[in-house]
């Protein structure tokens, strides 16, 4: 399947990308003749950990005068950890990115590489214009994406059929008649992993996308502006289905991808029968079921459509995960970033991590049947915007994503929420 669709360059909107998951220690160039790189990345087990360290040990027979010393981080640490080292200058040679402000900001203190001349044309041709642009800053490209990576509701088809669900919810009411029939058949009818606090800002990303113009969207990487009503409107309508109590019990402590209590973990053990999430979903899930095996009966619809609202009917949220290179790496970062973008290895990085690859080329080894719809509503949707967290930036989505926790908690409302934004845009 082909995927042509158009980010918006440094804005909000994209086209969908990719999105990963890798991560660990100390950073440090590799040596100046470039015979080391140092990487990071957020696979920390599995077949994801595996893909890196097969590449890793590929380009070095491809190339034996270079070794790739690969570090995989946590997840919800990665952030942190890169933030350390950019104020420090103690940063790897090659490093996961998600583009949007976070990548502009480190972009900003000079601490990235233009690879706008640097990355091979059939590596380009192969890819298409849409995942670079969620890497592209001031006209500049700053990093090579890995996977496309839009988000929606994760499903079990056997609890939906259990509590006697016939349909996918296509509206707000018909997903809180599913919740009710859920809780009544005895499972959690949606998995949150609160305490990571961005699984939880999803939902309110998702009501933005619906309550929002496309315009007010796509302005937020450039002119973070929260006067407008439907802000308010998306916290008021995330406060009401809240109301409803539609998570799991405790997702204000639940984490979102580690063990069998995250919230990834009760969808694959069948304790919870959804999950909103990104692409990546599939294979974090994968790996927390009994046998670490793809969740047989899992689907995949998109998030309900919200009467009342200015967003454009089918609107996705999602993003792009990919890989940068320090403003101080040797050549052969690039080199090593190009070769992983050929489609041999796009191809083995979508079936590793069971997502969608950046490569146009390598979409035929995506078979997962979740994935399929995915695609589907991705090349049809109108627009995506990327991830709200990642077009703000590191400090804007950070108060984003804990004030959306607050207000869950019961310790804000709708107007502080989006108070707490525009204070924190106004501070930049």
């Amino acid at each position: 399947m082909k995927m042509r669709k158009a980010w918006a360059a440094g804005a909000a909107i994209v086209t969908l990308g990719a999105l990963g998951l890798t991560g660990c220690a100390g950073g440090g160039g590799g040596a100046d003749d470039g015979s080391t790189l140092t990487m990071w990345h957020n696979s920390t087990t599995g077949a994801g950990k595996q893909y890196w360290e097969d590449a890793a040990a590929a380009f070095h027979k491809a190339n034996p005068e270079v070794t790739v010393k690969v570090t995989s981080i946590q997840n919800e640490d990665m952030d942190g950890k890169l933030q350390t080292a950019v104020n420090s200058g103690d940063m790897p040679d090659i490093f996961m990115a998600r583009g949007g402000g976070k990548l502009a900001d480190v972009v900003k203190a000079g601490k990235v590489k233009d690879l706008t001349k640097l990355i091979d044309a059939d590596v380009k041709s192969a890819f298409g214009d849409a995942p670079f642009s969620a890497f592209t800053v001031d006209g500049k490209i700053y990093g090579m994406p890995s996977a496309v990576l839009p988000g929606g509701m994760f499903y079990s088809k056997d609890l939906f059929a259990a509590a006697g669900i016939s349909g996918e919810p296509s509206s707000m009411d018909e997903l809180e008649g599913a919740v009710d029939k859920l809780k009544a058949s005895g499972v959690a009818p949606i998995a949150l992993g609160a305490k990571d606090a961005w699984p939880a800002a999803h939902w309110y990303y998702f009501f933005a996308v619906r309550a929002c113009d496309q315009d007010v969207i796509a302005n937020l990487s450039t002119k973070p502006d929260f006067s407008d009503k439907c802000w308010l409107d998306a916290a008021q309508n995330l406060a009401d289905f809240a109301e409803t109590e539609p998570f799991n019990d405790g997702f204000l402590t639940t984490s979102a991808q580690q063990g069998a209590n995250s919230s990834a973990g009760l969808v694959a053990n069948h304790k919870a029968a959804m999950e909103l999430m990104g692409a990546w979903n599939v294979g974090v899930i994968a790996s927390l079921t009994p046998d670490q095996k793809p969740l047989p009966d899992l689907g995949w619809f998109p998030f309900p459509e919200v009467s009342g609202g200015k967003g454009t009917p089918g609107a996705m949220m999602g993003g792009v995960d990919g890989y940068s290179c320090s403003v101080d790496s040797p050549d052969t970062c690039e080199k090593f970033l190009n070769f992983v973008s050929s489609k041999e290895w796009q191809e083995k990085y979508a079936v590793a991590f069971q997502t969608i690859p950046a490569s146009q080329d390598a979409m035929g080894a995506v078979t997962d049947p979740s994935l399929i719809p995915l695609m589907e509503a991705y090349s049809k949707a109108p627009y995506v915007s990327l991830w709200l967290d990642t077009a703000l930036g590191q400090n804007v989505g950070n108060a984003l994503n804990t004030g959306v926790v607050e207000m869950l908690a019961g310790q804000g409302d709708p107007k502080k929420l989006v108070d707490s934004l525009a204070n924190a845009a106004a501070r930049g």
